[in-house]
């Protein structure tokens, strides 16, 4: 087969669906699958090799990602390439083409919560109808997005395959002294802390952390200090007014995005992650803090219970009082934390790039026949 995959967003973004592209790539490279040829559509402005491969080639394509015109740019820009099959890892593939079509569905996000949007990303994923119409088969990254995509798209049950991702293989258990050293010396944090990680944005409910965090400071008189990484969404003043509000200043630190190679570190000298999202299609940031053997709080909604299992503690995000609680068993149950850490480690240990590339690749074999 000669299948096309659209990697043109990993130059805008190496997060999220960006991170997808770069972990499913070099895995379907570590495959060794002789008989298939991939060819990487890159954008013109990305000069990076994502994986060095004799049967790896890359394309550079002047369509950007997530462009008004994108549609059209892009189905004459793939139709000299004979391909088989193209792999659209970001929702929408061109809706005319010369060849078969898989298409990675990560969340609904956009249907569920839209007033969450700018007016650019609902033009954009709007195309979210024709999408799964036109396409040949869907991939859905968890059981919880499939019946989504069934229940709000009307797409059939035959045409949607379930495979999970995985962490990415930098996250790993450290040495605890260790992990503390290098915060301590690379951002100044010399004290225990929780630890957020995502996109600062309204799904995440910061909001509900930063009041549930107020409480454990009120109520419990705890030390602990609260540390967020994530880039800034949009529509995300209302946190940064809130810890203001909150008379929180002293107490949350902002750091924004950090390196992975970094953040492989804030995992480990965490007490815990928490992470009580509204909606996730996946939830990476919970597997990655059980990876490190971190425990995790998650809420009990969309796709967080199936990652997570029965490995960590799982709360209502509407619960600010029940979310306090979770985090003050979570820092002072020394058999509780016993327990998360090793059931989160047993736990991380289902997912894998390695078996998400091979279903992949059997979903492309399936596809094109």
């Amino acid at each position: 087969m000669r299948i096309g995959i659209d990697a043109r967003l990993v130059y805008y973004s190496n997060a999220g669906i960006g991170q997808y592209i770069l972990r499913l790539v070099e895995a379907l490279a570590a495959l060794k699958a002789e008989e298939d040829e991939f060819i990487l559509l890159q954008s013109r402005k990305d000069h990076t090799q994502i994986v060095d491969d004799h049967n790896f080639s890359r394309v550079s394509l002047w369509t950007p990602s997530h462009h008004r015109l994108e549609q059209t740019a892009l189905r004459f820009e793939i139709g000299r390439l004979r391909l088989d099959l193209l792999h659209s890892p970001d929702f929408i593939p061109p809706f005319r083409r010369n060849c078969q079509s898989v298409i990675t569905i990560h969340d609904l996000a956009f249907l569920l919560y839209p007033h969450f949007l700018t007016k650019e990303s609902a033009r954009y994923y709007g195309q979210i109808d024709q999408a799964v119409r036109r396409t040949d088969h869907i991939i859905a990254v968890s059981e919880s997005t499939r019946q989504d995509t069934i229940k709000l798209l009307g797409v059939p049950e035959r045409k949607i395959t379930v495979i999970h991702e995985a962490a990415n293989p930098i996250y790993r258990r450290l040495d605890a002294d260790e992990a503390r050293r290098h915060v301590v010396k690379t951002y100044g944090l010399d004290q225990r802390y929780i630890l957020f990680v995502s996109t600062i944005e309204p799904r995440k409910n910061l909001p509900g952390l930063l009041q549930a965090y107020r409480k454990l400071l009120d109520d419990y008189k705890c030390p602990e200090r609260l540390v967020l990484v994530g880039s800034r969404g949009w529509l995300s003043e209302e946190v940064y007014q809130m810890v203001e509000t909150l008379r929180l200043t002293d107490h949350v630190r902002f750091l924004g995005r950090v390196p992975f190679e970094h953040l492989v570190y804030l995992y480990n000298a965490a007490q815990l992650l928490v992470h009580p999202s509204f909606y996730e299609g996946f939830g990476l940031p919970p597997l990655e803090a059980m990876t490190c053997g971190t425990p995790a709080i998650v809420s009990n909604v969309s796709a967080l219970p199936e990652v997570v299992g029965d490995a960590a503690l799982l709360i209502d995000p509407h619960d600010i009082e029940g979310l306090t609680v979770a985090m003050w068993r979570a820092l002072t149950d020394e058999d509780l934390r016993a327990s998360l850490i090793a059931k989160g480690l047993k736990r991380a240990q289902i997912f894998s790039w390695e078996r998400a590339a091979q279903e992949t690749l059997d979903v492309y074999r399936r596809v094109v026949g």
